[in-house]
């Protein structure tokens, strides 16, 4: 009992269930990604994986048609998401609580019946369903994933330089170029992020609001991976864990670079 007493007393000891999670459902998933990448069916090393997507063109054209749709995404999630988290950045305390959680409240509903509404919601206004209406289903998924960070930054963030910044004579356009928006860039990567990510690995809005039609990487993956295709769909995946380290490192990268330079001039 006392064995037991200490083993809990002591706080090291309570990161082991952390540790273990993250072995069984974060290492060994991306260890087993990476060994059928790199093995045919045989079980032999290979490179044939990669060189097989890198001599399909349809599957190079699929993987930029992805990135092209979440750069898209991501720039109309910040034209949108930036004023709306500004203005409720300045509403008063209990108006602006409650609009934040009028935003906030569709991220309770799962991603697959947010879209399925949508998909009605076009079929009640015979609206066609397509490339645009993909579009509109990625914003509409996931704008709260921007306006919620950027707004965090913004109800954070020391109002005395935008004073100072007054104080100095500067207009309502030079108080934002120069104080409001290099203090607000550790929200928008943050947004950027919380929103480029999942949308380049997305496949279940693209085959709801396209019938099927258009397809983006992630329903390549899929599709190799339900016909047992696991190596081909193991690298395929390994390439877009790639990328999405990479744009994380990126985004890592401009956060600290907004947090030194984010002074006033």
């Amino acid at each position: 009992m006392k064995k037991l007493s200490n083993f809990f007393s002591s706080r090291k000891n309570w990161t082991l269930p952390y540790v273990i999670f993250s072995a069984i459902f974060i290492v060994l998933p991306l260890m087993l990604i990476v060994y059928y990448a790199f093995t045919n069916e045989d079980g032999q090393l290979t490179l044939e994986n990669f060189s097989k997507f890198f001599s399909h063109y349809e599957a190079i054209n699929t993987f930029i048609y992805s990135i092209g749709i979440a750069m898209l995404t991501t720039l109309f999630c910040l034209l949108i998401g930036y004023p709306v988290a500004w203005i409720l950045s300045q509403s008063h305390l209990n108006r602006s609580k409650t609009l934040v959680m009028l935003f906030i409240l569709p991220m309770w509903i799962n991603i697959l019946v947010r879209t399925l509404a949508t998909v009605a919601l076009f079929d009640f206004f015979n609206l066609p369903l397509g490339e645009g209406a993909l579009v509109f289903g990625m914003i509409y998924n996931f704008l709260p994933f921007m306006i919620y960070p950027i707004y965090n930054t913004l109800q954070k963030m020391d109002h005395s330089y935008i004073e100072a910044a007054q104080d100095l004579g500067a207009n309502p356009y030079q108080v934002f170029i120069k104080a409001v928006l290099p203090l607000s860039m550790p929200g928008v990567w943050s947004g950027i992020m919380m929103v480029f990510m999942p949308t380049i690995s997305t496949f279940a809005i693209a085959e709801l609001l396209t019938m099927n039609n258009i397809k983006l990487f992630g329903t390549t993956i899929q599709e190799n991976i339900n016909n047992s295709m696991w190596n081909y769909g193991a690298a395929l995946s390994l390439i877009m864990l790639l990328l999405i380290a990479a744009t994380s490192l990126f985004g890592s990268s401009n956060k600290e670079d907004s947090n030194e330079g984010g002074a006033l001039w």
